[in-house]
């Protein structure tokens, strides 16, 4: 059961904290299409602290994504204390600090993955921001350095004792960063040593593999995150096959496409027109993967700013699917 705070929900689904993907008009895509918790990008405490703009619009929350968690990250005490509150200040639901970011410009500061190399001050500054702020306080962090260096037991217990309410694996070393196999047997390991829930993460792309997560592992909730990129319906397919045993629900390429449009027109909402176009344009390798001749679709979209030219050339496309798609039925 993930039980943090005023949540309590059975085989959760949550949709992790990305850089420059999960934003309001992705959470709220998730949202629909069944995520039970969202959380946003992850935050520089510094710049939260020095009074970026560009960085404090990051914490933007809507109530509609409710439960919303902030993920914020850095490795100075007094910094992240004080980014806590500020983002406690935007009423999420949760507060998340970064622990397992392997990225080198992120570890380079002390922050991310660094904070695994120190439990005791990992253990203390997670503490000092318990003691900060009034809401639920978890964390994300990996199941270690290296493979000599794996202390995820230690941290999990140093944590729980300093008043985290839950704890989200990455089941890879940051030695590892995204490459090879995650290691989900560290989750069951953790949980004979921990009450709190434990989140797993890593590894899960498919409706099948959140279904295998929760089979193979005692998790209390399953976090996906590059799995969701380009394919939303990841939520509402692995609840389905977790409820049913089946997935029924066919993502054919009018769902695709159609729900591709709908998450453009969230952002517009958000971001504005030509912005939102412009920063949708990565997203289009997934939603349109495995569509024929999608590759020349998304090299057409790269050159539009405004939404009506990039439903024209979507909806036209659709229609090119469908004739296709009859054509073959004829063979």
């Amino acid at each position: 059961m993930f039980k943090v705070g005023k949540i309590s929900i059975e085989k959760a689904l949550l949709l992790a904290p990305m850089e420059d993907v999960t934003d309001l008009s992705f959470r709220l895509v998730c949202k629909e299409l069944g995520a039970d918790v969202v959380y946003t990008e992850f935050v520089n405490s510094e710049g939260l602290v020095r009074g970026s703009e560009k960085t404090h619009k990051k914490l933007k929350i809507s109530d509609e994504e409710r439960p919303v968690g902030i993920q914020i990250y850095g490795g100075e005490l007094n910094s992240m204390i004080e980014a806590a509150k500020i983002a406690e200040s935007e009423n999420p639901d949760i507060i998340d600090i970064n622990a397992g970011c392997w990225v080198k410009k992120v570890v380079g500061c002390g922050a991310g993955s660094a904070l695994i190399k120190n439990p005791p001050y990992l253990q203390t500054l997670v503490g000092e921001i318990v003691k900060a702020v009034k809401i639920p306080v978890t964390v994300k962090t990996r199941i270690g350095w290296d493979e000599n260096d794996m202390r995820i037991v230690e941290i999990a217990e140093r944590l729980q004792d300093v008043g985290v309410a839950a704890l989200t694996i990455h089941c890879r070393t940051r030695k590892m960063g995204h490459r090879g196999d995650p290691d989900w047997s560290w989750i069951n390991k953790v949980k004979e040593k921990v009450s709190i829930p434990i989140v797993l993460n890593g590894g899960v792309f498919t409706a099948e593999d959140a279904k295998r997560a929760f089979d193979e592992t005692n998790a209390d909730a399953v976090m996906i995150a590059r799995g969701a990129i380009g394919n939303p319906w990841i939520f509402s397919e692995a609840k389905e096959l977790i409820s049913n045993g089946l997935i029924t629900t066919q993502i054919d390429e009018d769902k695709r496409i159609k729900t591709a449009l709908r998450h453009l027109q969230i952002a517009i909402e958000i971001k504005g027109e030509r912005r939102a176009v412009i920063e949708h344009r990565k997203f289009y390798s997934g939603y349109l993967k495995g569509l024929h001749h999608s590759s020349r679709i998304r090299n057409e979209l790269m050159n539009y700013t405004d939404y009506a030219s990039v439903e024209n050339c979507l909806m036209k496309y659709l229609e090119e699917l469908k004739f296709h798609n009859y054509l073959k039925s004829l063979i």
